[in-house]
């Protein structure tokens, strides 16, 4: 950020609800169907069709709303927000204007730079548009564009923030965070590359220590977290040189091109009087009891908040660990469930984080697709506790059993594995080790604590690491007295 400015950015965040139906509609919301297949009468708006809202979409609401501390309106109003796009079949969406379902609440947040709370607008209730599309197909040839609407009318929570946030790397902080709890409560899957997750962000500058906000310019759909740091950042960079030069910021709305890493006008920016909001006449007002909102707060989950605090309090786990494994609820659950198998939960969070972690990060797979259950993984833990393995010799258990080849008590009989405990065995080798190596013994009797570890390493390799390493420790130690 350069030095005499201050940036203000606030995110639009549209979280596609996980009903398996539309909002208005009955038709599916499977991702993947050929073009056009998934569009019901009521989603093309022909001619008599009336909206019926989805009872599962206003739940997903609401567990929103509770997660956030929001304040859930018992009374909301559905709008018509009027614009003529090519893919909006209708010529409006249905959303919410004056009454959203959810007002308020706020999200925490950490940077480098420390945490901050980022305050929530609202969330509201609406319907997806179709899509547009411009590549060459079989059926487009250059220069046509054809119109998929079987995205139209899937049930959307849009989430805006408060102007809060002062830099590309918390505005990615913000929407992680929001990523992860719509997952973490079960409204949305997140996949950003099949557009359930998408994020809008609106950054204006203004010069250091002004209170009066800058020109905004919207940067639409933004669909990776490393894109919506570069297009901020970028953007951030264009209006700051913009002023400086003279020039003066137009409120508009731009797209943001990863391959030439820049932002480029998409239209103007329209306000809310341009949409022509008014009620809509189909819909009545939408009652939320507070027994209906009890109901779903009896089925919500732990928070990730509280979840982190009970983790450090109840298993004596780091602040940072505990951090880690809420990174998603599935994470904790795994974890959870290894200790329930018996294992100590410093152990567990270790590996968990650690060797599980980095192969699920190599293969690109979340841990629901992890080949090694948690049981399986309690399985191999055991066998480090007993002593029938080392810590060293687990990390080729675990790679076994990643490549499907049985549990940790299989591949350890089949593959000769089983730890060299026998304290008379590792004894005649540790003497065949000092025998062969009297410089090394000299160099440690000299004071050369390096040579010890020389002398450890020799003997794991000649068992080809299965000696109990705590047993050659001691017997070295016995044998080297100074």
């Amino acid at each position: 950020m350069k030095a005499g400015w201050e940036v203000v950015i606030g995110l639009e965040t549209h979280t596609q609800l996980s009903t398996a139906s539309k909002i208005f509609s009955g038709a599916s919301t499977a991702y993947g169907a050929a073009p056009n297949t998934q569009a019901s009468a009521v989603d093309i708006a022909l001619p008599g069709t009336l909206p019926v809202l989805n009872k599962g979409a206003v739940e997903r609401a609401i567990r929103f709303g509770l997660a956030v501390g929001g304040t859930i309106n018992t009374r909301s109003v559905f709008a018509r927000k009027n614009y003529f796009y090519p893919d909006l079949p209708k010529g409006y969406q249905i959303s919410q204007y004056e009454i959203p379902v959810v007002q308020g609440g706020g999200l925490k947040i950490t940077t480098a730079a420390g945490e901050k709370f980022v305050r929530l607008t609202r969330a509201h209730l609406e319907e997806d548009a179709g899509k547009s599309l411009h590549e060459l197909t079989s059926q487009l040839s250059h220069g046509m564009t054809g119109i998929d609407l079987n995205r139209a009318g899937t049930p959307l929570l849009e989430i805006v923030s408060e102007p809060d946030l002062r830099s590309s790397d918390e505005a990615v902080a913000y929407a992680k965070q929001l990523h992860g709890l719509v997952r973490w409560i079960g409204i949305c899957d997140g996949n950003m590359q099949e557009g359930s997750f998408r994020c809008d962000a609106n950054v204006s500058v203004r010069p250091a220590g002004s209170e009066k906000l800058g020109t905004r310019c919207e940067i639409k759909n933004l669909n990776s977290f490393r894109f919506m740091q570069q297009a901020i950042e970028f953007e951030i960079r264009r209006q700051i040189e913009l002023i400086e030069d003279g020039g003066t910021v137009v409120q508009e709305t731009r797209l943001y091109d990863p391959d030439r890493n820049e932002t480029r006008s998409m239209r103007s920016k329209e306000d809310a009087q341009d949409y022509r909001y008014f009620p809509d006449p189909d819909l009545p007002p939408l009652a939320i009891t507070q027994e209906w909102i009890q109901r779903v707060r009896a089925q919500m989950p732990e928070l990730p908040e509280a979840m982190r605090e009970r983790l450090v309090t109840q298993h004596s786990l780091s602040t940072a660990d505990a951090a880690g494994l809420v990174s998603s609820l599935s994470m904790v659950e795994y974890f959870e469930h290894t200790v329930g198998a018996g294992i100590d939960p410093k152990i567990a969070a270790n590996w968990v984080l650690g060797e599980i972690s980095a192969k699920l990060n190599q293969a690109e797979m979340d841990i629901e697709e992890s080949p090694v259950s948690s049981a399986a993984l309690a399985g191999m833990l055991r066998r480090i506790g007993d002593g029938t393995i080392s810590g060293k010799i687990a990390k080729d258990v675990l790679d076994a059993m990643w490549d499907g080849e049985g549990d940790a008590d299989a591949i350890i009989e089949k593959k000769g594995l089983k730890q060299i405990s026998d304290e008379g065995a590792i004894e005649k080798i540790v003497d065949e080790i000092l025998a062969a190596n009297p410089a090394i013994v000299a160099e440690y009797q000299a004071g050369k604590e390096k040579a010890f570890q020389a002398l450890v390493g020799k003997a794991m390799g000649a068992t080809k690491g299965k000696a109990n390493p705590a047993q050659v420790n001691a017997i070295l130690k016995r044998k080297l007295g100074r």
